[in-house]
């Protein structure tokens, strides 16, 4: 996830430390304050689903193939955006964790409850989708509040979605935050950003052994400064 972090160091237009970060992926969803290379403070993440592992199996719940968070986005373009109003989970109490496994089940109940048809699912990835970038919308100008910081950069798969980024925009058109993204290639895993990550860990001196222990999980905010 550092490297996805970071990504967006590869663009000319690269955000200076300090910055607030929406990390969007099928297995991550997390708002992180960073300070600098390694120094980085996880200030929410999901308790259940990551916000791409939610659109996939969403989209597994349309019919749609894999991966689905494309597949639904496009879905959705097609969809009346007014026939249902899906909730926005955790939004109504402080705090800037996420959950997502809800709303996959309120989509599931609404699907089960109509006549399914191609126009009903349009409609259900319509409304899904605009719950989802709703609730990180939401989250990102508390965290922003929270922070004083009005730099955000998206990174992770999920920040190629075009609704996410159309309603971060909103943060630039009020003045509240610059919102930078990698370009849509480094969005997704790539050798590129792990490049760039190793080579900030080089230069800074880190190493480790030819014969190292493997870690299943290594926390962000456990990672060692430059």
């Amino acid at each position: 996830m550092e490297a996805h972090l970071l990504a967006v160091m590869l663009e000319d237009d690269a955000p200076a430390f300090p910055f607030l970060a929406l990390l969007v992926s099928g297995g991550h969803t997390m708002l992180v304050h960073v300070q600098g290379i390694g120094a980085y403070t996880i200030l929410g993440e999901t308790l259940d689903d990551a916000v791409g592992e939610a659109f996939d199996k969403t989209a597994k719940l349309l019919g749609l193939g894999y991966p689905g968070g494309p597949l639904l986005a496009r879905l959705a373009e097609e969809g009346d955006g007014r026939r249902f109003e899906f909730p926005r989970p955790m939004t109504d109490r402080p705090g800037l964790d996420f959950s997502f496994s809800g709303l996959k089940t309120y989509t599931m109940n609404t699907l089960h409850a109509s006549h399914a048809d191609d126009r009903l699912r349009a409609d259900i990835a319509c409304a899904f989708q605009k719950a989802v970038v709703d609730t990180l919308l939401i989250k990102c100008r508390r965290a922003l509040d929270q922070t004083g910081l009005d730099q955000l950069v998206v990174a992770g798969g999920v920040g190629a979605n075009k609704l996410l980024r159309k309603s971060l925009k909103g943060l630039e058109d009020l003045g509240q935050a610059k919102v930078f993204y990698p370009r849509t290639e480094f969005c997704t895993d790539n050798g590129a950003m792990i490049a760039y990550a190793g080579c900030l860990r080089l230069q800074a001196g880190h190493c480790e052994p030819l014969r190292v222990s493997a870690r299943a999980r290594w926390p962000m905010d456990a990672i060692r400064p430059q």
